[in-house]
């Protein structure tokens, strides 16, 4: 049997070894010690603010706690499976280092709202992060776009080929998803700096904190109306992974179409060696690796979102032990996250290069101009469906005949109908069908060039 734990006189004997290890949370929740050392730190600060400990007794406490943080920065605080979890490990060190004070630290708390305060000071700095790189990110998707807007690329419906686009329009589509993803997290960061000490078990506490002057030291801006509410609340982190998955699912987008865009089949990107990896048996190969690995991680942070909510969907007010279980995924969604933010920003700005040859023939070889002969038709006051109608009887007979619309004769355009002359030649040209999409928010030139300053804007604008 393990040796007695920190429980009541209630308790007779200690745990099986086995429900130990089961039960213990350290292995993980160390994670958790600065901001736990931090949580702890605010809250022997109000306890002698408030008159409930001495100030002396307080500032043992507080040089007590921050030595136990220099002891773990340098290596030597590694408690291990009996100390249970992080902040019996740190109570205890503590009351090593100071005495019989640091049995008070614990007083007007319990280890609900300690454990709600420290996840919340985690992921609010973690928010920060992951903000930061998908900055970084964005900045890169800026570059790139800046040094292709004039660069064609096929666009695709239904993955078939539909209409050109310039290459820096079709970038900055994943920069507006990036900003969504960074507002996104910008909200729930305000939602997740809320403070749950001094909630206590579930009730609150008899004694008389002060629970903004705790908040404030945390930089909390501001407390729990409610005392259930507040050390059962995991809100914050469902919303925390839902967002985290969002920014996976675009993340997965962007992968997948490099993957795609770097096979023979479509021939648009190089992988540079850098960001590349071979095969073991086929000398031949150049794997797309590091997208594949953001598209396969993405399945792990959605299985979190979806682990979290069947975690609380069951479960009555006011704290259950299965909560215990929201650390893991939590911590792994952040890593992933960031990790994957990280790797995409280094492909995009070292590791991939676009072949800008491949992707003017790509844009000159298909029918992907054929709404653009409509629209010719329709300012020459042919009703738009009947021009519509028209041009896929042209595109079908072109088909047949292995001919692309830029090879009919003027005389073979006329045959179609007498409006076409010969600027249909110009109205058709990939460049000019890219340049006429001039409405707001299109794949213009002049609209990805107005679309480039206010991205340059939103960066700046930090």
């Amino acid at each position: 049997m393990t040796e007695k734990k920190t429980w009541s006189d209630r308790f007779e004997t200690a745990l099986h070894p086995a429900i130990a290890r089961f039960n213990a949370s350290i292995g993980f929740d160390i994670e958790l010690i600065e901001y736990d050392l931090t949580g702890s730190i605010a809250h022997a600060k109000m306890l002698a603010h408030t008159g409930i400990i001495s100030k002396e007794e307080g500032q043992q406490l507080v040089t007590g706690l921050e030595q136990i943080r220099r002891e773990y920065q340098e290596g030597n605080f590694t408690p291990g499976i009996d100390a249970e979890d992080v902040h019996f490990a740190v109570e205890r060190r503590l009351t090593e280092l100071v005495g019989d004070v640091g049995k008070k630290l614990h007083t007007a708390r319990s280890r609900n709202d300690q454990v709600g305060t420290d996840i919340r000071l985690y992921l609010r700095a973690e928010i920060d992060e992951i903000r930061e790189k998908l900055r970084e990110f964005q900045q890169i998707l800026v570059e790139l776009a800046e040094e292709n807007v004039e660069t064609l690329i096929p666009g695709y419906t239904h993955l078939q080929r539909a209409q050109p686009l310039s290459l820096a329009h079709h970038l900055l589509a994943y920069f507006q998803m990036a900003q969504r993803d960074w507002q996104r997290l910008g909200e729930i960061r305000v939602r997740t700096n809320t403070s749950p000490l001094g909630c206590g078990a579930l009730a609150g506490t008899t004694f008389p904190i002060d629970r903004h002057y705790s908040a404030a030291q945390l930089g909390f801006d501001g407390i729990y109306q409610n005392s259930l509410d507040g050390v059962s609340d995991r809100d914050f982190a469902i919303e925390f992974l839902c967002a985290a998955s969002i920014i996976m699912v675009h993340l997965s987008r962007l992968s997948e179409e490099v993957i795609l865009w770097s096979s023979q089949e479509f021939n648009f990107v190089t992988l540079k060696d850098s960001c590349a990896t071979g095969s073991s048996i086929m000398p031949q190969k150049k794997n797309p690796d590091v997208p594949e690995l953001i598209r396969g991680k993405s399945g792990r942070v959605f299985g979190h979102l979806q682990g979290m909510l069947v975690l609380m969907k069951g479960l009555p007010l006011a704290y259950n032990k299965d909560l215990q279980d929201d650390k893991e995924a939590i911590f792994d969604s952040v890593k992933t996250v960031k990790a994957c933010l990280e790797a995409m920003t280094i492909l995009l700005g070292e590791g991939i290069e676009f072949r800008k040859e491949r992707l003017a023939e790509a844009v000159a070889e298909d029918f992907s101009n054929a709404t653009d002969v409509a629209d010719y038709l329709a300012t020459k006051g042919v009703p738009f469906r009947e021009a519509y109608n028209l041009v896929g009887k042209v595109v079908k007979t072109s088909l047949a005949a292995g001919k692309l619309l830029k090879d009919l004769t003027i005389s073979q355009w006329k045959e179609l109908h007498p409006s076409f002359e010969e600027d249909i030649y110009d109205a058709i040209a990939p460049r000019q069908v890219v340049a006429a999409r001039n409405s707001y928010g299109g794949t213009g030139f002049d609209q990805v060039r107005e679309a480039l300053v206010k991205a340059q804007n939103t960066l700046s604008s930090d």
